[in-house]
């Protein structure tokens, strides 16, 4: 008995001894992986964004269509998702797939998103669902994106031409 209370004690102490020791190494200093540098948090709820008109091709036996889309926020969207869905000409539902934007689309970049769908010859209509992981989308048409100052672009060529000077 005197044995076994002996064994307990002599576990214990190590056991305590090497406690102490890892304690009192010192950790190596972590930094920061953004130290120094700015960092804008991904857009929560309802964003908008622009879009071109969808370009659908059949490619042996799949459909392909392609969206150029543009951020407009003025913060970061993450995982934009553009679902398609298919219809026949009666209205019911033949198929569907989607696209998406891994990582991050920033704002005022141009992205273009990729839907690949199973063909079927029952396909007559479709529509698109824009949705991003932390809420959904407002997109708006455009004809042409452009760089970040296509904006800007539709404005000017709205406005009213000055008149021809008369010449005399």
């Amino acid at each position: 008995m005197t044995r076994v209370r002996s064994t307990c004690v002599a576990t214990l102490a190590a056991a305590a001894l090497i406690g102490v020791t890892v304690l009192a190494q010192k950790a190596p200093e972590m930094k920061p992986i953004l130290a120094g540098k700015s960092f804008t948090p991904p857009a929560q709820g309802l964003v908008e964004v622009d879009f071109t008109k969808p370009v659908t091709k059949r490619d042996k036996e799949m459909v392909v269509t392609k969206i150029q889309v543009r951020n407009t926020m003025k913060a970061p969207i993450a995982r934009l998702t553009v679902d398609e869905t298919w219809y026949d000409k009666g209205g019911a539902l033949v198929t569907g797939s989607k696209g998406i934007i891994n990582g991050l689309l920033q704002p005022d970049e141009v992205q273009t998103v990729e839907i690949r769908t199973p063909y079927d010859a029952k396909m007559s209509a479709n529509n698109y669902n824009f949705t991003h992981a932390n809420g959904g989308v407002k997109p708006h048409r455009v004809d042409k994106i452009g760089g970040p100052d296509a904006k800007d672009a539709p404005k000017a060529a709205a406005a009213p031409a000055k008149p021809a000077a008369k010449k005399k």
